[in-house]
């Protein structure tokens, strides 16, 4: 519809003008020459490091596709997973409102599988209620542990921290434990959710957890490489700044990260540290996305004439009088 559209493409000019505003507020006291010197300045092993643990990150994205496909009934093997998830994440991580965008991606490759479209939706659906549940994981942990930075951005009692923290974690707990009474499809206005399997939930929670643990140690990787800053108040800036990425749906955090990173750490959170955690989790992943999602788009236009040729011959041989 003409006015759902425009309504969408408004927030997603208004989310740019924000990414725009914050990353002029972050890097405006800077040249490029000092941009420049600050990731030079980081060594190569924490550069190596890194990208190490964002690989980890998109293996454990990787699980979701692979548990997601089971929970939707439609079981694939790990590397046509694989393939999907990280294609479709490592552009939708670039463009942001990952679930559309790296939705079409997934839906392209996934109804090529013998997917239906309400299946895809539910293995989307799967993964983005288990990047709910990572984030609301780490979350409750960072709040209870490092409260004093959190603090320092929201603004809120300890005692408010506390039951803060305390609600986050009761959400995954509370997931698993609804996977494990209830049956019954869960309905929310007009939404429908069947809970996954006892399995399939803790899986999201591990999992879910493990990825935003290994993407805040790539942070870490960067912020300690200049500045000083543990992995526990790292984290703890991280998950904030998901939260209000989650809210804002800026393209890949664009601003929203390295604004509220450097609120949360204003001493470790160097321009360098910033913007090397940037290139290796959004642009890097992509340019290794792309072609692969390329080369599989040849395979398999290549592999379909075939297949539909053979169908067409074992018809053909079925008609055949006896």
């Amino acid at each position: 519809m003409p006015g759902k559209r425009l309504i969408i493409n408004a927030t997603l000019v208004l989310g740019l003008l924000l990414a725009a505003y914050l990353l002029y507020k972050v890097f405006s006291r800077y040249s490029l020459d000092e941009v420049m010197d600050s990731i030079a300045a980081i060594p190569v092993s924490r550069l190596a490091a890194g990208i190490g643990f964002a690989a980890l990150s998109y293996l454990c994205l990787t699980g979701f596709d692979w548990m997601g496909l089971r929970y939707a009934g439609k079981p694939l093997s790990y590397p046509k997973a694989a393939i999907a998830s990280f294609t479709g994440l490592s552009i939708g991580h670039n463009l942001g409102v990952a679930a559309l965008s790296s939705g079409a991606v997934r839906y392209r490759y996934y109804s090529r599988w013998g997917l239906s479209t309400e299946e895809v939706a539910k293995v989307i659906l799967f993964c983005g209620v288990t990047v709910g549940i990572g984030l609301a994981a780490l979350a409750g942990i960072a709040l209870l542990v490092n409260p004093e930075d959190a603090a320092n951005l929201l603004k809120l009692s300890p005692s408010g921290l506390f039951g803060l923290g305390l609600a986050c974690l009761a959400i995954p707990i509370a997931y698993v434990v609804l996977s494990a009474t209830v049956r019954a499809p869960l309905r929310l206005w007009n939404w429908s959710f069947e809970m996954p399997a006892l399995k399939l939930a803790i899986g999201q929670v591990v999992i879910g957890t493990l990825n935003f643990i290994f993407v805040s140690a790539c942070l870490h990787q960067m912020l300690a490489a200049e500045g000083e800053a543990s992995f526990v108040q790292t984290a703890t800036a991280f998950v904030l700044a998901n939260i209000a990425i989650l809210m804002t749906h800026v393209p890949g955090g664009l601003g929203v990260l390295e604004a509220t990173v450097s609120h949360v750490l204003p001493g470790a959170a160097s321009i360098g540290a910033l913007v090397a955690f940037r290139v290796i989790y959004f642009p890097l992943p992509l340019f290794i996305g792309l072609p692969i999602l390329g080369i599989s788009e040849l395979v398999l236009r290549k592999r379909k004439p075939s297949s539909e040729e053979h169908a067409d011959q074992t018809a053909n041989a079925q008609a055949q009088p006896m």
